[in-house]
């Protein structure tokens, strides 16, 4: 009984882990659940009375005091002209609508995809433990694996109480939506993953027709091209910074644990449970040591943080108009930069397609 302690411990640390990994997850489902966004019914901030209201006070302030008679040409070209400002104004809000419906969407599939998965894996390990639980003492005896029981019971009634939770969530979920079918979020909460993606390819596809129909001139786009940079550099460390932070993490570890392997290996007398963490620390080196050397972690940090620089760098030359971005004419000026700043992303794209190509294969690429 003595010699399986070590093994008994290892189930014990595997069983731990797997809790604390179904408690992550329906913490997450329920934080999200009480975050979701309200929706506001019957507000009366619409965006096209606002636009209205301010087109119509533009127009009292703006426009000239005429004279009673007005030939019937010119006032037909005179409401031509107003009205022209006032549908682009429109349609901008309602492609603003479509995006924020857009990011409802993302949210509700987000949350439902994060519920089907808690209850499909706190469902199946319930199931297992079970199952193991009851060959196990059966074949084995109760008192014989008393240990594995204490570890096995209380990870057994948490998988199932979150399972049924998350059922719970969902039911409760699709009956508010039946209940109060006049509001859109309700409605998107209480509908099922599959569900959830056909309104977002809808969604996606109703923001292209009326992109399509707006027709906004190629100065326009370029100033919003411009506006959004910040945006990507920020998007570009985050991502620079994740991949640096793995890439310590993993040197840590190799680092530390070839250490600590050395001086565990190094006694002569080894017992027998450091020998069990010898081992795992040889294996979690390892496995540091392969994850650095498949996914290139550094080199993709680097990468990102070098483009960033590149576009940061673009930008303010940009802002300062000097070279390359001295030119008096701004939309030459703006298509300069939105050139400079895709062949640094075509540039960034092939960098990530090499370190993605096996080592043999590389120096072809390049």
């Amino acid at each position: 009984m003595q010699s399986a302690y070590p093994i008994l411990a290892a189930v014990g640390v595997g069983s731990f882990i797997m809790l604390a990994g179904v408690a992550g997850g329906a913490f997450l489902v329920i934080a999200a659940q009480r975050a979701r966004p309200a929706q506001h019914e019957g507000n009366s901030d619409a965006p096209g009375t606002s636009v209205a209201y301010v087109a119509e006070s533009q127009k009292r302030e703006f426009l000239p005091a005429q004279s009673p008679v007005i030939e019937s040409p010119r006032r037909e070209r005179l409401g031509a002209a107003m009205e022209a400002p006032q549908n682009t104004v429109d349609r901008v809000h309602a492609l603003i609508g479509h995006k924020k419906t857009i990011a409802e969407i993302r949210v509700a599939l987000r949350i439902r995809t994060i519920q089907t998965v808690v209850r499909w894996l706190s469902g199946t390990l319930a199931v297992l433990l079970l199952f193991s639980f009851v060959i196990a003492n059966v074949a084995v005896g109760w008192s014989t694996i008393l240990l594995a029981n204490k570890i096995a019971i209380p990870v057994f009634l948490l998988s199932a109480g979150t399972c049924w939770s998350v059922i719970s969530i969902e039911e409760k979920a699709k009956e508010e939506a039946k209940a109060k079918s006049t509001g859109e979020a309700k409605k998107l909460y209480g509908q099922t993953a599959r569900e959830l993606k056909i309104e977002l390819e809808a969604a996606e596809e109703l923001r292209l027709l009326d992109a399509a129909r707006l027709g906004l001139p190629v100065q326009d786009r370029q100033y919003s091209y411009k506006d959004a940079i910040p945006s990507e550099l920020d998007s570009l460390r985050k991502d620079g910074r994740k991949y640096r932070r793995k890439h310590n993490v993993a040197q840590s570890v190799i680092i530390l644990g070839s250490l600590a392997g050395t001086a565990v290996s190094a006694l002569a007398d080894t017992p027998a449970p450091l020998k069990y963490w010898a081992m795992g620390i040889t294996l979690a080196v390892g496995a540091a040591a392969g994850f650095t050397g498949y996914y290139k972690w550094r080199e993709r940090a680097f990468y990102l943080q070098q483009t960033a620089d590149d576009i940061e760098r673009h930008v303010a030359a940009f802002e300062l108009a000097i070279y390359p971005y001295d030119d008096l004419d701004e939309p030459t000026r703006l298509a300069k930069l939105a050139k400079e700043i895709e062949l640094l992303r075509v540039e960034q794209r092939k960098r990530e397609q090499q370190l993605d190509q096996p080592h043999e294969g590389s120096a072809e690429v390049v």
